[in-house]
């Protein structure tokens, strides 16, 4: 079995002793690198190579620069994604996202993990586990989403957050680690600043 076999398996694999994922990193960098650098106005330009980076892509993403991720491929996005400044998505494992996700500035997706034992841990081992977000879920600023995790439909993660376990669907949850602290209300929707109550 070839190492990316173990890693799409969820194994433990050698991430830096396999020329094809070696390849298929650099590849992925060297294409976040020319997407980092396109001006802010292209963005039919950014759009395109963004669909040469992501593993598939809805209608209308858009990912402000800058943005990383390792592989790419495992990356898929619904409708009308979006992903705020400094986005990082470590995907040896999939990665998926709901229509109309909206993450804010400096948030991290990583699928990837590395034993706890420090010499297994030494010798290069990790292993990932898959991360799902349903539709319509709003990261805030400076969250990260850990391994193996699920986010419902309808969640809201608050800034700062460390989400280290599955949420689930409907609720407002924030925190390092996130838990859940109330359910989304109608109340929630009535009104919003600058409308007229």
């Amino acid at each position: 079995m070839t190492e990316r076999e173990k890693m799409e398996r969820g194994l433990l694999y050698l991430a830096d002793a396999d020329p094809e994922l070696l390849e298929r990193r650099q590849r992925c960098k060297e294409l976040c690198w020319a997407f980092n650098q396109l001006p802010f106005a292209a963005a039919a330009e950014q759009e395109a190579l963004l669909r040469r980076i992501l593993g598939a892509a809805g209608r209308a993403p858009v990912v402000t620069a800058p943005f990383w991720c390792d592989y790419g491929y495992h990356i898929t996005v619904g409708d009308q994604f979006y992903a705020n400044h400094n986005c990082v998505i470590l995907d040896p494992a999939p990665v998926t996202f709901g229509h109309r996700v909206f993450v804010g500035p400096n948030c991290c997706f990583s699928t990837a993990a590395h034993p706890l034992d420090a010499r297994r841990r030494g010798q290069g081992l990790e292993y990932a586990e898959p991360i799902r977000v349903g539709n319509d879920v709003w990261f805030g600023a400076n969250v990260t989403v850990l391994p193996g995790v699920t986010i419902g439909d309808g969640a809201v993660i608050g800034a700062g957050s460390v989400v280290t376990r599955d949420i689930p669907p409907g609720v407002v949850a924030a925190g390092a680690p996130c838990r859940v602290l109330r359910p989304v209300t109608e109340a929630d929707g009535a009104w919003a600043p600058g409308e007229a109550e």
